[in-house]
């Protein structure tokens, strides 16, 4: 085996190695905000039908404590024994695990 060969090969590898890791930063990770209302409704259906709801398309930095992370934000109502009742959540964007739930 040349040197040449050896260096060709090598240098490919570095350029692959170097384009790989730059497209793996820029993949987009997140679920779809529509994935994850829909997940979360069907949550609240299990306690009976909710009136509306509604999810912020954008995500939006968390803090609480130690966490840090981005987060789809949205609220779900539903009439309860007659009186409508509001919540507003945060939901993690890579995993749709709620974050933080509020009745308001």
């Amino acid at each position: 085996m040349k040197i040449r060969d050896y260096m060709m090969g090598l240098g490919s590898g570095i350029v692959i190695g170097i384009i790989a890791s730059q497209a793996a930063n820029k993949l987009n990770i997140n679920r779809s905000p529509e994935l994850v209302l829909k997940e979360i409704k069907n949550s609240f259906i299990q306690e009976g039908p909710i009136d509306g709801s509604w999810i912020y398309m954008s995500p939006e930095p968390f803090t609480n404590e130690a966490i840090h992370t981005n987060v789809y934000k949205g609220g779900i109502s539903r009439v309860r024994n007659g009186e409508l009742e509001q919540f507003e959540f945060s939901a993690d964007t890579k995993t749709g695990t709620v974050v933080e739930l509020v009745k308001v």
